[in-house]
């Protein structure tokens, strides 16, 4: 009975820390909105590059390619907002914050779990922008409402388990500008060589068998089964893309904990 009153009150003195750090972490967005500005600019950008310079030119089998191309946009923006937990982790460290908040009372959890829940919904209001700038470019749904919300949460997903990776990043650099250089050589083949923006069918060898079997592939297929639906996009790639998810949280969270404990 002690033990289980004891757990109670530890995991409730890590979800009080947990919420007090996302607070502060979503502060410093709203205090500094530019932020926010900026990790909307660069997917719109890459929505009218693909949509209208190299939409014409790319055909995929099926299906009209804003279609296809608009969830592959989505996957890739939770891919590069979760860039913003290494660069954020690695100026805390650099400004000394981490240091200061060691010395504090607090789950060595919450400090993390603050940081990468903050950067979540950061993506959640980039992903739903970006979802009115594909309908405003001629994307459209051909499923329920309710697909298309479990679609949102999928990208969601995704983009926390992405988090935990580019945390651990954060905290091996020594300051943000480093953490953006040392997680881009990670971020280029997942966004780039998949299935995010063209049909990997017409890539060579070995790199279709990775464009067709990485994670950032399987959850932009997982979308399109979810956005678009029939034969081609079945309902295993929605599981398959979960599987990725929860196996990436469930190896990187605690090395990324194990990490900071360890500073």
């Amino acid at each position: 009975m002690w033990n289980d009153r004891s757990f109670r009150a530890n995991l409730g003195w890590t979800l009080r820390d947990t919420l007090a750090m996302v607070w502060r972490n979503l502060t410093v967005i709203r205090r500094v909105p530019q932020l926010l500005v900026f990790s909307f600019i660069q997917p719109l950008i890459f929505v009218l590059m693909f949509r209208y310079v190299f939409g014409g030119a790319i055909k995929v089998p099926g299906t009209r390619y804003v279609d296809y191309l608009m969830p592959g946009v989505f996957v890739q923006t939770v891919s590069f907002g979760a860039l913003n937990t290494a660069i954020g982790l690695a100026e805390d460290k650099n400004r000394g914050l981490l240091e200061r908040l060691q010395s504090l009372p607090m789950s060595r959890a919450a400090v993390l779990g603050g940081r990468v829940l903050a950067d979540t919904t950061r993506n959640v209001f980039i992903v739903l922008l970006m979802l009115a700038v594909g309908f405003a470019v001629g994307f459209r749904a051909h499923t329920s409402p309710l697909e298309v919300a479990a679609g949102v949460g999928l990208m969601v997903l995704f983009g926390l388990a992405l988090c935990w990776i580019f945390a651990i990043i954060g905290l091996f650099v020594p300051n943000g500008e480093a953490a953006q250089a040392a997680a881009f050589p990670l971020l280029a083949p997942l966004v780039f060589a998949s299935s995010a923006f063209v049909d990997p069918r017409s890539m060579p060898g070995v790199l279709r068998w990775w464009a067709e079997r990485q994670p950032v592939s399987v959850t932009a297929k997982g979308v399109r089964a979810l956005t678009i639906g029939g034969p081609e996009y079945p309902t295993s790639y929605v599981w398959a893309s979960i599987a990725w998810s929860l196996a990436i949280i469930a190896v990187m969270a605690p090395i990324a904990i194990r990490k900071y404990r360890r500073r």
